[in-house]
Order: C-alpha cells, then structure tokens, then sequence
C-alpha cells in the first residue's frame, strides 16, 4: 500500500470512530426519561403572625411565643415557638428591638439630665420597633476641674 492510501483508511477509521460516539451520546440522551415536572403546590396558607416572646420566668431569658396563621387546606393555623430576650437589651423600647447608642451627650445644666440616641440594629422576629429612641439619665455628680500645678505645703514653725 502506498502512502496515500494508508492516510485514507486511518482517515476513514477515526471518521467513523467519531460517528460512533456520536451516535451512541444522542441515543443516551434520548433514551432518557424527561422526568414530568412537579405540580406547583398552591397553598392558601397565610404567613405566621408572632407574639411577642414571654420569658419563662423576671423579665429577659428563655421563654415561648405563639404563632397563627389563616388558610382554610393549612395542616397547621397555630403553633408555639421557644423564643429567648437578651438581658442586656433595652427593654422600654421592646425586648425584641435592639439598638446601636451614640456617646451620652453633655449635662443640660436646666434638667440635669444627659441624652443620647439610639439607631434599630435588629428586630427579632419581625417586631415592630421605631427607628430611633432616644433615652436620658441623671448627670450624676458634676465635677470641679481639678488644679492644674502642683502645691507644696511648708508647714511654719
């Protein structure tokens, strides 16, 4: 055989290889099941609507919160949730809303009291808390500027 007729054959060779392997990805994929797609549930279900969370016991910590929702096909329209207050949260404004506080502000001389502001941070539970609050504190005890330099007492015989 000459030269021509052997890159000819391995021509023909890879060619047919390449329609095999053609042939056999297009059968597989189309001996494969299209898998029916699933039926979107509608539900008439209502969103959860949340308590306020009840310590167990004082006035911060464990405790439980009741949740209703409406829907006529709802396997479930109430529930009850653990839920937990932090301690060290500002509770007149919601134990469920917390607050990042700005520095306290200077003494009003007039009232004796110092304020400051406090920005929502975070709402547990999708509580309803306001914005911004703003909370005051007695001054406490002002104080006098200390003296500057220092005194040497001699003490005269």
């Amino acid at each position: 055989m000459n030269q021509q007729q052997q890159q000819r054959q391995m021509f023909t060779a890879a060619l047919l290889a390449l329609l095999f392997i053609l042939a056999a990805v297009s059968t597989t994929e189309a001996g494969k099941k299209e898998k029916p797609e699933k039926k979107a549930k509608k539900s008439d279900c209502g969103e959860w609507q949340w308590s306020v969370c009840v310590p167990t016991s004082g006035d911060c910590g464990l405790g439980t919160r009741e949740g209703t929702r409406t829907g006529a096909e709802c396997k479930q329209t109430t529930k009850t949730q653990k839920c937990k207050i932090p301690c060290n949260w500002k509770k007149q404004f919601g134990a469920e809303c917390k607050y990042q506080f700005q520095a306290w502000g200077e003494c009003d001389l007039n009232t004796a009291l110092k304020t400051r502001t406090g920005n929502l941070k975070r709402a547990l539970h999708n509580a309803d808390c306001q914005k911004t609050v703003t909370i005051s504190k007695p001054c406490g005890k002002l104080t006098k500027p200390k003296p500057q330099g220092k005194f040497h007492f001699l003490k005269v015989a």
